[in-house]
């Protein structure tokens, strides 16, 4: 199997007022935010354009369910079906179903602390 984590994809945090720390983010860090927070784009070792997300959510939102945690992460991963699979195999606590969408699949594991990660498979030119 290929390099099953290939970056980070996003950082997701719960909190009271979304608007209000986007704006805090914007003023004192100078972050350019939009309504999902902000996208920060890098460069692979190839030289493909890549993406990765900043997003504070409300914070009763149900997405990180069935984590009772503030945050969530992302990774960036190759194969997302081969390496749900794989981590299955292994064990590993898979969280519903592959959503996939125009800028990539997804999938959700927990980690043994109970930490919902999520793993996106991107086409990130659908962000360009």
């Amino acid at each position: 199997m290929k390099k099953r984590v290939t970056g980070l994809g996003g950082f997701f945090f719960k909190t009271k007022d979304p608007d209000n720390i986007k704006k805090w983010y914007k003023t004192h860090l100078g972050i350019p935010v939009d309504q999902y927070g902000w996208s920060f784009w890098w460069k692979d070792k190839e030289g493909n354009d890549c993406m990765t997300q900043w997003s504070p959510f409300k914070d009763d939102t149900a997405y990180f369910d069935p984590s009772e945690k503030q945050f969530m992460m992302n990774f960036r991963v190759e194969n997302l079906q081969e390496l749900l699979a794989a981590l299955k195999k292994e064990g590993v606590t898979i969280v519903g179903e592959v959503e996939e969408y125009d800028y990539g699949k997804f999938g959700w594991i927990l980690d043994p602390e109970g930490n919902k990660i999520e793993l996106w498979e991107p086409v990130d030119k659908a962000f360009l």
